[in-house]
């Protein structure tokens, strides 16, 4: 029998003749949603720096969904408080880190769980701009997406736009799965922050074990050679006989002295363990204020975001709060001190200032004042380090640091 030919009704070509010009802009904007959304997928796959991988997906849904503005809010494993972690385009009014700091709307919300589902996402009026009129590049409402690791709450994605409308199912359904690639994204980098802190205190291990087995080692040698001399000491030996044993200790002791500064320069922050940057910043500025032996007032300043920063960081800043302090305690011979420690979703400063004698920096050695190993330092942690002073104006130090991931 032979086949029926298909009618015109069921003909591939009729078929394709159904497409509408509708259906086909669905479809175009299905594949660029697919698109952005595995760009996304793939980017943070290679990303394990947290800020990095925040800063990835803000870019990424600014081109998704055409919104100018947006941010992340994250809570800190230790203590639940929340801190601005990444920032896209923050209109001036909202740049100031005080205006970021703190609860809001949305924050509470998140955290009385009343943002569960897709049908408690909406337009809310934003406190931190509620009360603005200027430097607000006309921003005055918000959508929240909240970011959980199955019951673990996480934070929350803000965006935001000038010529708001309302999310549609589509818009927020595209903005669930980047929160949940999101998620993703921040437990993996998480995991990863805690192998390195890991790999940090075996590191300290090693040290020790090293330290033991050299320095320990090259003491008791320079004992054993001290010895000698005073037994010769003790029968009148002849001098040539008695400066060998004193030789050698000397070679020894420069030796040993050379592996302790190997050492101590391979040591991470121990005194920040189990305090925050801003806790041992405050207690080594009471230590080393107390101990000058005269009247020096003090202030401490924080502010920002509550951010967990990487050991690494964390470390550097601390060893040049410690000889930014140190210098004004021994040279400046101020009577007040003040420090600053501001954290955004962009960068890290650290501002040391005193009323001081100053000096002149072109005419000063600058080894007398620590200056190029400070300068060090900051450079070493992807940052710059500004000086100020001038003979009996004080001096200020001011050391910022990027948070953009710079790579091993």
């Amino acid at each position: 029998m032979a086949a029926r030919k298909p009618s015109k009704e069921q003909s591939p070509a009729s078929e394709a003749k159904r497409v509408t010009p509708t259906a086909t802009f669905e479809l175009k904007r299905r594949n660029r949603e697919l698109s952005i959304l595995n760009a996304i997928a793939a980017a943070l796959n290679r990303e394990v720096d947290l800020t990095d991988a925040l800063r990835t997906v803000l870019a990424q849904v600014a081109e998704l969904l055409d919104l100018e503005t947006s941010w992340i809010w994250l809570l800190r494993e230790d203590s639940g408080t929340a801190y601005l972690a990444a920032a896209q385009n923050l209109p001036p009014a909202l740049a100031v880190p005080q205006r970021m700091e703190g609860t809001c709307y949305c924050l509470d919300a998140f955290r009385a769980g009343d943002m569960a589902g897709a049908d408690n996402i909406g337009v809310i009026t934003c406190t931190r701009l509620r009360w603005l009129e200027d430097g607000t590049a006309g921003l005055k409402y918000h959508a929240s997406i909240p970011l959980y690791h199955g019951d673990k709450k996480l934070g929350v994605l803000n965006v935001a736009s000038v010529d708001w409308r309302e999310l549609s199912p589509d818009d927020l359904r595209l903005l669930y799965t980047v929160g949940d690639l999101l998620t993703i994204a921040i437990e993996r980098a998480r995991l990863f922050a805690h192998s390195t802190r890991l790999g940090a205190v075996e590191e300290r291990n090693r040290l020790a074990r090293e330290i033991h087995d050299t320095l320990a080692q090259g003491l008791a040698a320079i004992s054993l050679q001290l010895e000698t001399a005073d037994a010769l000491l003790e029968v009148n030996a002849d001098i040539e006989r008695l400066r060998r044993p004193v030789r050698q200790a000397l070679t020894l002791a420069r030796a040993n002295m050379e592996e302790a500064r190997r050492s101590v320069l391979e040591l991470r922050a121990a005194p920040l363990e189990g305090r925050s940057l801003a806790e041992a910043i405050k207690a080594l500025i009471d230590s080393l204020t107390t101990i000058s032996g005269r009247s020096l007032q003090r202030a401490f300043e924080v502010s920002g975001s509550d951010q967990p920063l990487p050991v690494a960081l964390e470390a550097g800043l601390y060893r040049i709060a410690q000889e930014a302090i140190a210098n004004v305690i021994q040279h400046a011979n101020a009577k007040h001190l003040s420090v600053a420690l501001t954290t955004t979703a962009e960068q890290v400063q650290l501002v040391i200032e005193d009323d001081g004698r100053g000096f002149d920096p072109v005419q000063i050695s600058p080894e007398r004042y620590g200056l190029v190993g400070l300068n060090e330092r900051a450079r070493l942690l992807g940052g710059s380090l500004t000086l100020s002073t001038d003979p009996g104006t004080g001096t200020r130090v001011e050391v910022t640091i990027p948070l953009a991931h710079k790579g091993a």
